[in-house]
């Protein structure tokens, strides 16, 4: 009779057979990271700025806030990869996300509310680069799916939206029908659950992807100016893309877009960026330069132009669900470049480059989007802001070609 295997031999097994079902259990990281932490702050930001009493600026400035905190956390990454396992620092960001998403619901402090939006962007950066390596391994385990498997990852983040956008609505009711003084505290005591759970779930087999075999970094290690086109294109991406997903829904609600409509809106885009996994894997696979990124980064462009033209729902739906079969691909096409174009021994480098030009691109956008937003045109004039620096990203990102064969 054949021993059965040890458990930690028996979870590693698990992880090299079934690649897809360990990258939706990263892609929980990338829910946590963006969907609940970060995006779901769109459906909060009118009951907030209402109760608050903040101005356009102030309500940006809570991602910008948030951004900045990402920053810190993408700088501070590749020094906690060096001294520990990416697994653990993939899991003290997400638990440390999910304790934060708590704490808002307790404070009414405009200061506090800012101060915690800088310190969930720490962890989730954490959380979002730790997992981004992470997802880069399991790959290279299988290099037939390697665009698919990167494309749950970061599509992981359409789960979040998805749940946020169906949960947020009916707690805010139930919350207003009990009387609540402020009804948004509910929904962050909700966010802090979700992500909570879903850390949990996330930690059980992403600790057994197996870390490459020990290779010395490549001559003279990152050089960060051989691919600054597709850093410049992801900077403006990073500047554009984040004053679509902190406002759209507001402006939806200026316009008289009723809680429904927000809610299926909201849910379609979640689904559209949960199905980008599929659409766009064969493109990752095949362009090792700046090209998929400038096409995605065209179309975000597109789809963000149409919510600042008209708020006539057909034009709106179908501009949510573009911009969400786009956004993180376009995330996922900076992996892909850093795996086409450097050695394993400088994923980590490169991945985290990519993640402070796009925390730098996020800390600008809201706050200029808010600002205009708060002057003649509103924030139909600030989504055309948000236009020009996705155009102006596709034809920087399109100017990168690819570098020789890191192989």
């Amino acid at each position: 009779m054949q021993p059965s295997p040890a458990p930690n031999a028996a979870a590693r097994d698990f992880v090299l057979r079934h690649p897809i079902l360990t990258a939706l259990a990263l892609s929980l990281g990338t829910a946590i990271a963006l969907g609940v932490a970060r995006f779901s702050y769109a459906l909060l930001l009118t009951p907030m700025r209402d109760d608050l009493g903040w101005s356009y600026l102030i309500a940006g400035g809570m991602n910008t806030g948030n951004a900045l905190g990402y920053l810190l956390g993408a700088l501070a990454t590749p020094l906690l990869m060096r001294r520990h396992p990416a697994h653990h620092v993939l899991i003290v960001g997400a638990l440390g996300t999910a304790l934060l998403s708590f704490v808002p619901g307790f404070v009414t402090d405009t200061t506090a509310q800012l101060t915690l939006r800088v310190l969930t962007g720490i962890t989730s950066a954490l959380l979002f680069v730790a997992g981004g390596l992470l997802v880069s391994r399991l790959a290279t385990l299988h290099a037939q799916r390697v665009g698919l498997l990167l494309g749950l990852y970061y599509g992981g983040t359409g789960l979040g939206i998805m749940a946020t956008s169906l949960l947020i609505p009916p707690v805010l009711q139930a919350a207003a029908d009990h009387g609540a003084a402020h009804p948004w505290q509910w929904a962050w005591w909700l966010l802090g659950t979700l992500a909570l759970l879903a850390s949990v779930v996330m930690a059980l087999p992403t600790r057994h992807i197996p870390a490459p075999p020990a290779q010395a970094s490549s001559h003279g290690g990152f050089d960060a100016r051989k691919l600054k086109f597709g850093l410049l294109g992801y900077l403006m991406f990073g500047l554009g893309y984040i004053g679509y997903m902190t406002f759209v829904v507001a402006l939806l609600r200026e316009g008289g877009m009723a809680s429904r409509g927000i809610t299926l809106f909201f849910a379609l885009l979640g689904l559209a960026t949960f199905a980008s996994s599929r659409i766009w894997a064969r493109m990752l696979d095949r362009f090792r330069g700046g090209q998929s990124l400038a096409l995605l980064n065209a179309l975000l462009c597109l789809a963000t132009l149409l919510p600042a033209w008209t708020t006539e729902p057909l034009a709106v739906f179908t501009s949510g669900m573009l911009f969400g079969a786009c956004f993180l691909s376009a995330v996922a096409s900076t992996t892909a470049m850093v795996r086409h174009n450097l050695p394993p021994s400088d994923w980590s480098a490169g991945i985290s480059a990519f993640t402070i030009v796009f925390a730098a691109g996020q800390i600008i956008g809201p706050t200029i989007v808010g600002w205009i937003a708060d002057g003649v045109g509103g924030l139909q004039r600030g989504l055309l802001f948000s236009a020009l620096a996705l155009g102006t990203g596709a034809l920087l990102a399109g100017c990168q070609r690819p570098l020789a064969s890191a192989r």
